[in-house]
């Protein structure tokens, strides 16, 4: 995994070296091993390196000339089926340097052009810039992993892996409009699909490409989600189910550093680290885990509806089982504080609180053993392991299941602000669009009818804001997580699976467990789901509640600006456990989630305009 970034200028009015060595240095997180610039005349290109695959001839910028055109690229990401790609390129008489994944990429597009992203399985963001045709060819994998942020300015296409990198170049400025706002307060943590929340950001969205040339920008959708009649027996869904999880893990297993899985106890983690464990014996190695606890947890813990039960009873069955070399990592109450603003710094953006900083000191420990990691995102929205997929009167709401409390988070708003927006507008437009862009055959039943959209709104929404949580996260240490359920072909599979099916005797992820019988203690193959691990510990609590008692104390607070302080109040004074998003941010993390709020603000010098 990588950072890039790059600019794209006809207008030949050039920046200095500068610029391009700040964008750099702003993503040497996500690559500290290497890194290089190729610059043109009208087209710099950036990169920095965290090498994990054939580490010697990986080296970027990389380029390749052919029929007197040079091809450049700048990537990040992984392919999984590099192997199979390579047998069609040498029979077409390539020559290969090395064996890395960014030589076959390259190749790829030199050999079948912009039709070389419908044979990737892997997780990417790329550019190439063809020296000839004066073009920038650009990518994002079909889930939507890996980011790629752009900026359109001045007929100047400037890109970036993150952010940050983007707002090192003169021309973007760190501003915000009512748009912005709306996206953080009535939506946030999550994002509107491409919307980069800063004034003329925007992010390439999952399964798009294009290109950049003195035409002119152009960007289209290589792929989506479609529906299509549904033949299979349900034995045969669960063998092509075990199948396909399989060896979509079994193919992200292949490094030249070293590999771990994330264990949590739950389903998705152990399926994981149990395909991985038979991956390693077979090969005479040890699987080493991790998991995250938080002090005083084991005392404070108390059973909940979605949190039946605490993780360690169930690590300790499946590290047993396996065999594997584990380490569990304890994060105190001020490391948990304190790491709010540093997942700021990675995400570039207010996030999930505590849930994002908690990953963000969980991974710069696993980083100390691995450069790989395997973690478990992402099965949820697939096999509908949510409560909001269970609960029929959830689920039939027209509106994101996880973030429905529109009153409640416009209450904090400024009048001044109110009077400007629509928030219900807002919502139901981005929501409606969705739904409405749903792919369904004509013959489905109302519940099935709604259960592809419920696919479709976990996916484009819920999904990708997890998504970034761990990309930002891991990358902001070095660390490499793969996430094997967002395989495409899980994904375009299980779309056209019956709910029935996944719902096999009325579990949560049914298929799916049902689907890995055999591989997993009884006990953890129908363990009910257990969300991500979050403090119990009222210290928590009471760390950033006075946190942010003293930010909303200072006149010059910049989250006053945009919130009340009275309805702050209210919040820190408050016993109810509202959700602001989905079962894990309730009050402590909405108060943490106004404290990330005022860092960006003031961390960012971002101007409302």
């Amino acid at each position: 995994m990588c950072g890039i970034a790059g600019a794209i200028n006809f207008n030949h009015c050039g920046y200095g070296d500068r610029i391009f060595s700040n964008m750099q240095a702003s993503l040497k997180r996500r690559g500290p091993d290497q890194d290089g610039i190729y610059k043109t005349n009208n087209a710099t290109l950036v990169h920095t390196r965290l090498s994990v695959v054939d580490i010697e001839n990986g080296i970027q910028p990389m380029s390749f000339i052919s029929d007197d055109n040079k091809y450049t690229i700048v990537y990040n990401g992984e392919l999984y089926n590099t192997e199979d790609i390579r047998k069609e390129l040498l029979l077409k008489n390539y020559k290969f340097k090395g064996h890395s994944d960014t030589e076959v990429l390259l190749l790829s597009y030199v050999e079948w052009g912009e039709k070389c992203v419908e044979k990737f399985n892997g997780i990417f963001s790329f550019a190439i810039w063809e020296e000839k045709e004066q073009r920038l060819f650009f990518a994002r994998d079909r889930i939507g992993v890996k980011p790629l942020f752009y900026s359109l300015i001045n007929n100047e296409f400037i890109f970036g892996s993150e952010i940050k990198a983007l707002l090192c170049h003169p021309l973007i400025r760190p501003e915000i409009n009512m748009n912005s706002i709306c996206d953080i307060i009535l939506l946030g943590p999550g994002r509107t699909p491409g919307y980069g929340v800063f004034n003329n950001i925007n992010e390439i969205e999952p399964a798009e490409c294009g290109s950049f040339s003195k035409d002119g920008l152009k960007k289209y959708r290589y792929w989506e989600l479609k529906d299509k009649e549904f033949s299979d027996t349900f034995e045969e869904t669960v063998e092509k189910t075990r199948e396909l999880v399989s060896d979509s893990i079994t193919r992200q297993l292949v490094s030249d550093v070293p590999v771990c899985t994330f264990l949590s106890g739950g389903l998705d983690s152990s399926i994981i680290s149990s395909i991985a464990n038979s991956y390693f014996k077979e090969r005479g190695e040890t699987l080493y885990t991790f998991s995250v606890d938080y002090v005083d947890n084991d005392k404070y813990f108390k059973s909940s509806k979605f949190q039946p039960n605490a993780d360690d009873e169930y690590i300790n069955i499946m590290t047993e089982y396996l065999g594997s070399k584990h380490e569990k990592f304890i994060i105190d109450t001020p490391q948990l504080v304190d790491a709010l603003f540093t997942a700021v710094e990675a995400r570039d953006l207010p996030g999930m609180a505590d849930v994002d900083s908690s990953l963000v000191l969980f991974c710069e420990k696993v980083k100390k053993h691995s450069t790989v990691a395997l973690s478990g995102e992402c099965a949820d929205e697939i096999f509908g392991g949510y409560p909001w997929y269970q609960d029929e009167k959830i689920r039939n709401e027209q509106n994101f299941p996880w973030s429905k409390s529109i009153d409640y988070r416009t209450s904090f708003l400024n009048d001044w602000i109110m009077e400007k927006i629509n928030p219900e507008e807002y919502i139901y437009e981005r929501y409606n669009k969705t739904v409405s862009e749903t792919d369904k055959i004509s013959s489905l039943s109302p519940l099935e009818s709604r259960m592809k959209e419920m696919m479709k709104l976990n996916l484009n929404w819920f999904m990708q804001t997890l998504l970034d949580r761990k990309d930002r996260m891991s990358m902001h240490n070095g660390l490499e997580v793969r996430v094997p359920f967002c395989d495409y072909r899980i994904a375009e599979y299980l779309y056209t699976v019956p709910w029935k099916y996944k719902n096999y005797q009325g579990r949560e992820k049914g298929l799916l467990r049902k689907a890995m019988e055999g591989i997993l203690p009884e006990e953890i193959a129908w363990r009910k789901k257990s969300p991500y691990p979050k403090t119990h510990n009222p210290a928590y609590l009471k760390a950033v509640s006075d946190i942010l008692h003293d930010i909303i104390n200072s006149p010059y607070a910049p989250i006053l600006q945009i919130l009340k302080k009275e309805e702050i109040e209210k919040l820190l004074n408050s016993s109810s456990q509202t959700p602001w998003y989905g079962q894990l941010m309730t009050v402590p993390q909405t108060i943490a989630y106004f404290i990330q709020l005022n860092y960006w603000l003031e961390k960012y010098q971002i101007k409302i305009v």
